[in-house]
Order: C-alpha cells, then sequence, then structure tokens
C-alpha cells in the first residue's frame, strides 16, 4: 500500500492541532477550577498519582512502538495476513500487560503514603484515589487498545483526534458539573475512569469500520516473533528512561517539598507542556510518513529532510522560548496569583528546558521510526539514571532549580551526543559533525534573539491582560523578524518553506516529500 505521507501528515497536523488547541485551553479551565474550588493541593496530588502510574506502565515495555513499527512493511506490500496475525499478537500482549500493571499497582499500595511530604488534604483517602487511577490505566490496555496500533501505523492520527474531541467534550463538561455542584474530587477521577472505557470502545468501533479486513487473527511465525520480542526488549531501556525522566521530577518535588510546591511546579510545567504538546503534533503527524521514507528513499534525502526538519523544529522553538521568557511570570500573576510564583530563574530554567526538549523529540522520532532501538537500548537509561541522581542531590541543595537543572543538563550532555551517534552510524552513514555545528549555531541563535527580544517586550509596564497581550504581540513580531533577517534568504528557508508547502498542502500536488 502507498501510503500519501504528506497528505495523511496534512490531515493530522490539522486535526491535531485542533485537539491540541482544545486539550489546551478545556483542562486549563479545569485546573483552575481544581484551584479556585477544591484547592491548589488538588492539583499536586493529581500529578503525583499521574507520575506514580507512569511508572507502573513501564510494564508496557514498548510494544506499542514496537507493533506499529512492524505493521509499516507488511502495510506497504498489503499483506494483510502479517497485519491480522500481528494484531492478535498485540492483543495477547496487552492484556497480559494490563493484568501484570493490576497486580504491580496493588502491591506498590502500601508505600503511596511515603511519597507525600506534607499538604495531604484532610477528606482524601490516598489508597482509594490510587486505586481509581490504577483502575482507569489497566482498563486503557484491556479494552481493544491493540486497535489504535491500526491508526498509527496507516498515519490516521486524525481520526483519533475527531474522537477524543467529542469524548473530551463529554468528559470535561462532566467533571466541570462535578467540582462546581459537588465539591468531590472522587466523582471527579471516577468521571475519568468512565470515559476511557467509551473513549476506547468508540475508537475501537470506528476502527472496525475503517479497516474491516483487519482481525486479531493468524499467526506469526517464531521468526517474526523472535524479531518482535528483540524490538521490545530494546525499547525497554528506552521506556524505563523515559518514564524516569518523566516521573522522577514529580516524584522528587512531592516526596522533598512537599504538595504545595509540586503544585506550583505543576502550573508553569502545565504551560510549557501544553506548548510541548502542540508542537508535538508536528511530530506526530510526520511519524510515519519518515519511517516509509526511511524504507523508500535514499540516505542523502533523508538527510535532507532531517535538516529541513530541524530548521522548522528550531524556528518553531526558538519563538515558543522567547514566549515563554517574555510571558510565563506576567501570565502566572493574572492566573494564580503572585503567592503561586516562582523566581525568574526557575523561568530562565524552564525555557533551556523546552528548547533542548524539542530538539531531542525531533532525533527521538527519526530513531523510532528507523527502528534502533537495539543500538540505542542503553542511552535513555544512562541518561535517566543521571538525572535521577542529580535531582535527588540538587533538590538538597537549590530546591526546584535543581530538579529543573537535572533534566536539562542530563539531556544535553549525555542523551543528546549519543542519539546522535548512533542516528548518524545507524541510519546517514556519515559523520554527524557538520550537524552539531548547526546545532550549536541555532542555540546561540535563539539565545541572542531571546535576550533581545525580553528587554524589547520589558518597555511595557505591569501585569494586565493587556500588558499581556502587548508582550505577547512583541515578542512574536520581534523574534519573527529577527529570525527572518538571519535566515530570510538562505537555502535552509527556502527548503522548509518548501517542505511545509507540501505538508498543509498549499501546492495542490501528490507529490511526496
Amino acid at each position: 500500500m502507498r501510503i500519501e505521507r504528506t497528505k495523511n501528515a496534512a490531515k493530522n497536523m490539522i486535526f491535531g492541532i485542533i485537539l491540541k488547541v482544545y486539550q489546551i485551553i478545556v483542562p486549563f479551565l479545569m485546573r483552575t477550577a481544581l484551584i479556585y474550588c477544591l484547592g491548589v493541593e488538588y492539583l499536586g496530588l493529581n500529578s503525583l498519582f499521574t507520575s506514580v502510574l507512569q511508572v507502573l506502565n513501564l510494564a508496557e515495555l514498548g510494544v506499542g512502538s514496537a507493533m506499529v513499527f512492524s505493521m509499516y512493511n507488511p502495510i506497504a506490500k498489503d499483506d494483510t495476513k502479517t497485519i491480522c496475525a500481528l494484531m492478535k499478537l498485540y492483543k495477547i500482549y496487552y492484556r497480559v500487560i494490563g493484568l501484570f500493571i493490576l497486580i504491580l499497582g496493588i502491591i506498590l499500595c502500601p508505600f503511596i503514603p511515603y511519597l507525600i511530604k506534607s499538604d495531604l488534604p484532610a477528606d482524601i483517602n490516598m489508597y482509594t484515589l490510587y486505586l481509581l487511577n490504577l483502575g482507569a490505566t489497566v482498563l486503557s490496555y484491556w479494552l481493544f487498545a491493540y486497535k489504535n496500533s491500526l491508526l498509527e501505523a496507516h498515519q490516521r492520527i486524525d481520526v483519533y483526534s475527531k474522537i477524543s474531541l467529542v469524548i473530551n467534550t463529554l468528559q470535561y463538561i462532566v467533571q466541570f458539573l462535578v467540582i462546581f455542584i459537588f465539591k468531590n474530587y472522587y466523582l471527579y477521577v471516577i468521571v475519568v475512569l468512565i470515559f476511557q472505557i467509551i473513549n476506547n470502545m468508540v475508537t475501537a468501533f470506528i476502527v472496525d469500520k475503517m479497516y474491516p479486513n483487519y482481525q486479531p487473527e493468524g499467526e506469526l511465525s517464531k521468526v517474526e516473533i523472535a524479531e518482535i520480542n528483540q524490538r521490545v526488549k530494546d525499547l525497554f531501556t528506552s521506556k524505563i528512561g523515559g518514564v524516569i525522566v518523566n516521573s522522577s521530577d514529580s516524584i522528587v518535588i512531592s516526596a522533598f517539598l512537599g504538595l504545595t510546591v509540586l503544585a506550583i511546579y505543576q502550573n508553569y510545567f502545565y504551560i510549557l507542556s501544553a506548548i510541548i504538546g502542540f508542537v508535538g503534533v508536528i511530530f506526530n503527524s510526520c511519524t510515519a510518513g519518515i519511517g516509509n521514507s526511511l524504507i523508500v528513499e535514499s540516505e542523502e534525502k533523508n538527510y535532507k529532510d532531517l535538516n529541513k526538519f530541524t530548521f522548522i523544529i528550531m524556528w518553531i522553538s526558538c519563538v515558543c522560548t522567547c514566549a515563554f521568557l517574555c510571558l510565563y511570570q506576567t501570565f502566572m500573576i493574572i492566573w494564580v496569583g503572585e503567592d503561586l510564583l516562582l523566581n525568574f530563574s526557575a523561568v530562565i530554567c524552564f525555557c533551556c528546558y523546552f528548547y533542548v526538549y524539542e530538539i531531542n523529540c525531533l532525533l527521538n522520532l527519526y530513531k523510532d521510526a528507523a527502528g534502533i532501538w537495539h543500538a540505542d537500548r542503553f542511552r535513555p537509561l544512562v541518561t535517566a539514571l543521571s538525572n535521577l541522581a542529580m535531582n535527588l542531590i540538587l533538590v538538597n541543595f537549590i530546591g526546584i532549580y535543581g530538579v529543573l537543572l537535572s533534566t536539562v543538563l542530563s539531556m544535553i550532555f549525555i542523551g543528546m551526543p549519543w542519539l546522535l551517534h548512533n542516528l548518524f552510524t545507524e541510519i546517514f552513514k556519515t559523520n554527524p559533525k557538520n550537524y552539531i555545528v548547526k546545532l550549536l549555531k541555532y542555540a546561540i541563535l535563539t539565545s541572542i534573539i531571546a535576550i533581545i527580544t525580553y528587554y524589547i517586550s520589558n518597555f511595557v509596564n505591569g501585569n494586565s491582560i493587556y500588558s499581556l497581550i502587548a508582550k505577547a504581540i512583541i515578542c512574536f513580531f520581534v523574534s519573527n523578524v529577527l529570525l527572518y533577517i538571519f535566515y530570510g534568504h538562505t537555502q535552509e528557508m527556502n527548503e522548509a518553506k518548501e517542505l511545509m508547502m507540501k505538508i498543509l498542502k498549499l501546492k495542490n500536488k501528490k507529490k511526496e516529500v
């Protein structure tokens, strides 16, 4: 099957952006309602459980990524029999994983109270709340989760975006009513569990309608199963690394600094992760297309595409970094007040984290699309353990800033150099020196533009909604103008513009990237 990479990427991007805007605004309102109706501690509690359940999700072992990767080739060859057999294997794996998470989650139950230093709301039973969250996680694996692989492998994430848009709307309406009428956090969590069931069942129904020929049946050869299991093993360390990085920060802050500090940190991180998710629409929309391109295109063509995507991500990340630096504190004062504010040094740390994270995401996209998990199997674990070690040390000396810096330092000095080596050794078969120099130039330029933009925006005084809008306009205009001055007439700009025009279907052609 010839996948129309540009066409599908455009669909995924359009609907992904719509969904992401929605997922930024509505949960933001929900978060605000929790702060003012229940209390800031509940935000910290919610973040803690999310992090703990991410740790339990280690049981997934990267099965999803391995299965989606395994479908690329049979989909390209219209091998329905192999796809059906993969779905059956995926179904079995996910049922076992769900059971394992349930058992492990129950075993960990007695240790949950030790993860909170202070500030636990008086009316909360930790165990009941934990088991409700655990139930939602387990059901997400048991109820037709394996069928999502078909949408991912066929590059039809736009379908899932539409489903989520409808289901999430109903969920948020019910949750708002629960908060305002009953002011009961237990009911709030139960609603999540119920709509997790609904979302999985509706998605399964739609997938069956779209791909009626694909049913979980048939058997794979022992050799094929062994290859998939090897990919899963290779992904395991990557999975551990990702979970440690994403979860350890919240758990360390809760255990050492308390739920209130965690809630303040999460207020900042929520805004950051919302924008990360928004930019992530680009990555999610192009993953399957890049995976297909790595199979059918030359190394030279794929390396040129990497440079184009790097330039695009640099531009987007630069503008966003400037926005964070200039708008973060003003926005937080308007939203939650000065009592829930971090120092400006934390804002600088968040900006560094964002920029490095986005570049790292692009590199990981190519790693996942190419399936080079075996060569990369130790890097994520070593990076994550270094991050955790620095977390535990620095949090005792510089508090929350140590937690932020640990993640940035571990990525810059361990994770990214190692990942670049693996990518250029396994995929592009060339020396990464020129690409690294380009990344350094981009980072330096971004820093200069961010500083200039920050000082210009500071001419606007006050912390009102009007000053926020004025700063946002200045920030967007100045950062883009400076970027255009540096790169507006370069080959990089022309190639990136051409690529984006194709993805966004500004050219009415079916020529693939």
